[in-house]
């Protein structure tokens, strides 16, 4: 596969981003090699077996550039004892494959972009976080660690770019819950309602993976819209553009009851106010600028 070079080889294809990122690049006329765990079905499908078996460099060679987007979602609960582990070995396994392949070619490596999470930082009321901020203390956070860690691996030969994503403003992503209690119009703040959250649509999340293919960066980058906004932001605009009612307070302690500690401060009581400086100072141009933006552009007006 050494004779494809404007090709990009993706692992993690089957999930919201990668899905959208590989027809993003077909549509331009961009080559795509799809790693995957089950039997090449397709010319353009490679097996691989992460953590069990190294990937052969030469189904990597040529290639612009190597994107790694795999991880069981964070998004299901609780997060018990047996899926904690699952979140972190389904994110650092397939991270150490690919690193240990991109190190391989030496000075013929590709770009190498791996996925991470805002869930890096910790929550601060009033502190607006870009990429030199600290890592926070809780489990997602120390997830993010271990699977940068495990990326960076690869910085001897490759440029190494860091995906710290937000969550994605889409009804596969961070609106699927909160679609299903709008229709039903119990929908309402989430805890304080206050707490801002870090958000990026899909259009942005794939156009800025493609950009930073190309672009002169290296190290971490926060994929998050550019304009703040709350928890309340996110409610309210999706009930307004539903034309559902938005009152329904969901406590922290039911949260917690429910969900578990760490999913619930991880996920939906944190205040993390994640700006991206480095993506915007590459020449970045957002799509949507806005949460209500990014909201229109998924969800039908009624």
């Amino acid at each position: 596969m050494a004779d494809q070079p404007g090709r990009v080889v993706i692992a993690g294809s089957s999930g919201l981003i990668g899905r959208a990122l590989v027809d993003a690049y077909r549509a331009d006329g961009v080559a795509v090699t799809r790693l995957v765990r089950h039997e090449p079905q397709a010319p353009d499908e490679v097996q691989w077996w992460p953590g069990e078996r190294p990937l052969d460099p030469d189904a990597i060679a040529g290639a612009r550039a190597v994107i790694g987007l795999n991880g069981a979602s964070i998004g299901r609960f609780p997060w018990t004892r047996s899926y904690k582990h699952e979140l972190v070995w389904s994110r650092l396994l397939p991270t150490e494959t690919l690193a240990r392949a991109v190190r391989a070619l030496g000075s013929d490596a590709p770009v190498f972009l791996s996925s991470s999470a805002v869930g890096y930082y910790p929550s601060r009321h009033g502190v607006r976080m870009d990429e030199t901020a600290p890592r926070g203390d809780t489990f997602l956070a120390d997830l993010c660690g271990e699977w940068e860690t495990a990326a960076l691996t690869a910085r001897e030969n490759a440029r190494v770019v860091l995906l710290r994503t937000a969550p994605i403003v889409h009804p596969e992503g961070v609106l699927a819950p909160l679609l299903l209690l709008t229709r039903a119009g119990i929908s309402g703040p989430i805890g304080r309602g206050t707490q801002v959250w870090p958000w990026i649509s899909l259009v942005d999340e794939v156009a800025a993976i493609r950009h930073l293919v190309e672009a002169d960066v290296t190290g971490p980058v926060n994929l998050t819209g550019p304009t703040r906004a709350t928890a309340n932001d996110l409610g309210f605009s999706l009930a307004l553009r539903m034309n559902r009612p938005y009152l329904v307070r969901a406590p922290e302690w039911g949260l917690r009851l429910i969900l578990g500690r760490d999913a619930t401060e991880a996920l939906l009581t944190n205040d993390t106010d994640v700006v991206p400086n480095v993506l915007e100072r590459s020449g970045f141009a957002f799509t949507h600028r806005r949460v209500e933006d990014a909201i229109a552009a998924v969800v039908p007006a009624r």
